[in-house]
């Protein structure tokens, strides 16, 4: 079916301030960072998986060397501990672990960090597609943790080449969202090595509603904040106002309880990407935050490994994925979805998504520069799940074969999936009359355009002219008046990443317009 989407709807999400934050020495800049641990222990290896087999999520310590842009820095007694679900079926040694700074040393950490994640690239030949996703859901504006990469040595051997992720926690939300008090909860792993049983014996973090009993939901949601007063109403009041109200009352009153915007612009970003391990397909793989400031649930996401349709199931192709799709139950998203207007406002996300970021242009240097910078080690893992070969090729084309997702097939490469994806969106959405300014044939010169930082226009003639900047509903965002010029350098850097329009104006008549995408 091919929706026809007449209005925009310009996405006001908070900007993080461009000073140090914590984590910045490891993810502020793309690199290669090295990890290197020394256990004590002769029998390290057994310990750590003794561990995780036995699910006490017990952390043994090591001493930790790390490098990255700003230097080598040891670290006496960190925990590590192997974390994962799908993942550790990676062959042989090489499991995704995490590090915990202050375990055995009160108050240690790295950069403000508490905590790093390790992901080993199960199932991805590129070992590439959680940092990319990841960059382009922060570059979108939507929560997300940080990521880079860490080549990785456990008692002088050298282990793999891994991805590293930020820990979504009190920092994350400090600098992310600027509020820590409220409730912070983690959906469960519900893992049974592959989709989520439905039903009443489902432990899926769906947000169906199970009753009034906060026990009936603790195999499904982790509090990862406020654990001592261990209160869940907040969240129960948000499961039953999700599934036990009509749809005209959901409608009506979701905007007082949920970031609705910006988590629709997650829920299709999860589309756009076919990233089914989360809440849309499998229902796991996010955070949901109660913000205490503006009394608002925010989503964030959580495990990116498998997108670019990596994770399969009853949707079909990924990469012609219906741009409505959802497993049930999902009320949050398949109720939004149920209704019009928010269906609309759905759809006006998908628009800008795909106009801004998710596109060839956009995508295909992400990737290249991605690729360019990890090459050299993956060749170098001896560990890693697939040959050099595969990583060269699943970048430009598919893999056949190869366990695809949980029933099999082929790898989906990272460039023609875009291609694909975008192709297949487009068919299904037109998004050609989104912009509710007619562009005109600017009379002069604008450019970069994409824009990043500064944004240089001129026009025929010097004159008393307002250079305006609208959303593309018309709404006016900035106004820049001049005096008998005809040019200006107009700085852009802290803009929301998306779609704008930008117009000459004099005596309030655009003399020209037109639009430009802010990354």
């Amino acid at each position: 079916m091919k929706f026809t989407v007449s209005l925009f709807l310009f996405m006001s999400l908070p900007l993080v301030g461009f000073g140090q934050i914590d984590g910045d020495n490891i993810f502020s800049v793309d690199q290669v960072i090295s990890i290197e641990l020394d256990f004590p222990q002769g029998e390290f290896w057994q310990e750590l998986v003794a561990n995780y087999e036995a699910e006490e999520n017990l952390y043994i310590p090591a001493n930790l060397t790390l490098t990255d842009v700003t230097g080598t820095y040891s670290l006496d007694s960190v925990g590590v501990r192997l974390k994962g679900n799908s993942s550790y079926m990676h062959p042989g040694d090489k499991k995704s672990f995490k590090i915990d700074f202050n375990r055995f040393i009160s108050g240690l950490d790295y950069d403000g960090l508490k905590k790093l994640n390790f992901s080993n690239g199960f199932k991805d030949p590129t070992c590439m597609r959680e940092k990319l996703f990841f960059d382009v859901c922060r570059a979108a504006g939507v929560a997300a943790p940080r990521a880079s990469f860490a080549e990785v040595t456990l008692n002088g051997e050298p282990w793999g080449f891994y991805t590293v992720v930020e820990q979504i926690d009190d920092q994350f939300l400090d600098w992310n969202i600027q509020e820590d008090d409220g409730n912070l909860f983690k959906a469960g792993d519900n893992f049974g090595g592959g989709p989520p049983d439905t039903g009443a014996n489902s432990t899926a973090a769906d947000l169906a509603y199970y009753g009034a009993d906060q026990a009936a939901y603790a195999d499904r949601y982790e509090l990862k904040t406020n654990e001592d007063e261990n209160d869940w109403s907040d969240l129960l009041d948000l499961i039953d106002f999700l599934n036990n109200t009509t749809l005209d009352g959901f409608a009506a009153g979701i905007d007082a309880r949920v970031e609705v915007d910006a988590y629709l612009r997650s829920a299709a970003l999860n589309m756009l990407f076919s990233n089914l391990d989360s809440y849309t397909g499998s229902a796991r793989n996010y955070y949901i935050y109660h913000n205490q400031d503006t009394g608002l649930w925010e989503w964030i996401k959580w495990d990116g490994n498998e997108a670019f349709g990596r994770y399969t199931n009853d949707a079909g192709n990924m990469e012609t994925l219906d741009v409505d799709y959802s497993d049930s139950p999902r009320p949050l998203l398949e109720r939004m979805l149920e209704h019009p207007d928010l269906y609309q406002r759905y759809l006006l996300q998908v628009c800008e998504l795909t106009t801004a970021f998710f596109n060839e242009d956009y995508m295909f240097g992400r990737i290249d520069a991605a690729a360019a910078l990890v090459a050299p080690y993956v060749y170098a893992d001896a560990n890693k799940m697939y040959s050099n070969a595969d990583f060269d090729t699943n970048i430009e084309a598919d893999l056949g074969g190869g366990g695809g997702g949980m029933g099999g097939g082929a790898i989906l490469g990272l460039k023609p999936f875009v291609s694909n994806r975008t192709a297949s969106v487009a068919g299904q959405i037109d998004c050609a009359a989104f912009v509710g300014l007619e562009e005109t044939e600017w009379n002069g010169a604008l450019y970069p355009n994409p824009v990043s930082s500064e944004l240089h226009i001129s026009w025929e003639g010097a004159m008393d002219v307002a250079v305006v900047f609208r959303n593309v509903l018309g709404q006016a965002l900035k106004k820049v008046v001049l005096h008998h010029a005809d040019r200006a350098v107009i700085p852009m850097a802290g803009w929301t990443p998306g779609t704008y329009v930008v117009s000459l104006e004099h005596d309030g008549v655009a003399l020209t317009r037109q639009q430009i995408v802010v990354q």
